[in-house]
């Protein structure tokens, strides 16, 4: 694959993603958007705490990055490449 993984790899992201309701949501919200954590909680229904954490592990995974990582309030969260990736394929998969 050209974004530096394999297909079982994407597969296990996927997987990842789907397993938790938080993490699926958050990483949907944010497809083709750039958004701060109040913005995705509004569109999710998840508690703050929810959010955070599904965006630490997201981001631990490669599948988000925040654009402003120094400022403390106010970060700004998108999907990465293979974020965008994942979301298509659980798109398609989902139809």
């Amino acid at each position: 694959m050209k974004n530096g993984i394999t297909e079982d790899e994407l597969w296990d992201l996927i997987g990842f993603i789907k397993i938790s309701s938080a993490r699926f949501k958050t990483i949907m919200t944010l497809q083709n958007e750039h958004l701060m954590p109040k913005e995705i909680i509004k569109r999710t229904d998840l508690t703050p705490s929810q959010v955070s954490i599904a965006l630490k592990e997201l981001k631990a995974k490669k599948l988000v990055k925040c654009v402003n990582e120094k400022t403390r309030k106010g970060r700004i969260y998108y999907c990465t490449e293979i974020g965008e990736k994942a979301c298509t394929i659980i798109e398609k998969n989902n139809k």
